[in-house]
């Protein structure tokens, strides 16, 4: 799993932190979009095998980018048992809840949002959103296939800092245009691993390019996760990732020039925007509860937490530093439907 943004991440077996990836899923604001690990905490577990029916030991939920996206379980189908099947069944999850992240990226000031959440699978292509990200898996996946490859395109929206903000000095700093980044998202997942299995681990990268000429930098998050059912009705899930920006992303979110500094009153800085670095890692987790006591079908409840912290050289900018905070929390819960 890479902010918590995307917070509902809804079943999908490999649901490496349920509640983080609900809260990615959710996340309505591109800033939240793009930084989301927590999204990945459910996984998917394809048709490996029927998810448990009696309690069993307990496997695993990014922003749009700053949330994990794994948390989405396949639907029961009439077709379940079509020995004939090649792809693991279709499924469809929507969500919807409430999202409370930073103002932005390295504030202190909170705000509440909405938070949405799709996710589904056609013939063995996958496709989610994630926050303000949208992402579609072009490996197929296989019925009863442990080990799940995964590449695709993947297309995000960062709005950080283009609306209004609650500190006075960074308002003054002005506003930001919204950045549209386009890139890939790869890795791997595989079922069955520790405690049961159903439980999975997950690896996943994802590596973003901005086409809109607003901060013409990238960004690029590794993303390790782990979740596991706990009986047929509920799992859990955590995930670790880690942010890396290039020089021009942090020159336009962190930096402050003279002009800048003479409006707002924070000291000049030019730190982030020396070097490419990692700026900011995160820690999720989440979990989801079915009220139907199937995690694979009708509504699941869905919550999670993720605790992010700025680094180096974007912790020392003077948004972060004097007006606002290195630590960053995202809390968030909602509920998910899976046809």
């Amino acid at each position: 799993m890479p902010d918590l943004t995307p917070l509902l991440r809804i079943a999908r077996p490999a649901l490496p932190l349920l509640a983080p990836l609900a809260l990615a899923g959710l996340a309505a604001t591109p800033a939240a979009a793009a930084e989301a690990p927590l999204a990945d905490a459910l996984g998917d577990y394809g048709d490996t095998a029927p998810m448990p029916v009696g309690e069993q030991p307990a496997r695993y939920i990014q922003d749009s980018g700053d949330i994990d996206d794994n948390i989405l379980l396949p639907a029961a189908r009439d077709d379940d048992d079509d020995s004939e099947r090649k792809w693991s069944r279709d499924y469809i999850a929507v969500a919807g809840g409430v999202l409370s992240s930073p103002d932005y990226n390295g504030s202190d000031d909170r705000r509440i949002l909405p938070a949405f959440y799709v996710r589904g699978r056609y013939e063995g292509y996958s496709f989610s959103t994630r926050g303000t990200n949208f992402q579609v898996d072009l490996i197929r996946h296989r019925r009863g296939q442990k080990t799940d490859f995964k590449f695709g395109p993947i297309i995000s929206l960062r709005a950080d800092r283009t609306g209004s903000v609650k500190d006075p000095q960074v308002e003054a700093l002005g506003k930001r245009k919204l950045a549209v980044e386009a890139g890939f998202f790869t890795g791997v997942t595989h079922t069955g691993v520790i405690t049961s299995d159903y439980d999975q681990i997950g690896f996943r990268l994802v590596a973003l390019k901005d086409i809109s000429g607003r901060h013409g930098s990238w960004a690029a998050s590794p993303t390790i996760d782990y979740g596991t059912p706990l009986s047929k009705r509920a799992f859990i899930g955590v995930s670790a990732s880690v942010n890396f920006y290039g020089k021009g992303f942090g020159r336009y979110y962190y930096d402050i020039d003279p002009v800048g500094s003479a409006a707002s009153g924070l000291p000049v800085y030019t730190g982030a925007g020396a070097k490419a670095t990692a700026g900011k890692y995160t820690l999720g987790m989440a979990g989801a509860y079915a009220l139907s006591g199937d995690l694979r079908k009708g509504f699941v409840m869905i919550g999670g937490a993720q605790y992010g912290r700025l680094l180096s050289r974007y912790a020392d900018s003077p948004v972060v530093k004097d007006v606002g905070s290195a630590d960053q929390w995202l809390l968030g819960g909602g509920l998910a439907y899976q046809f």
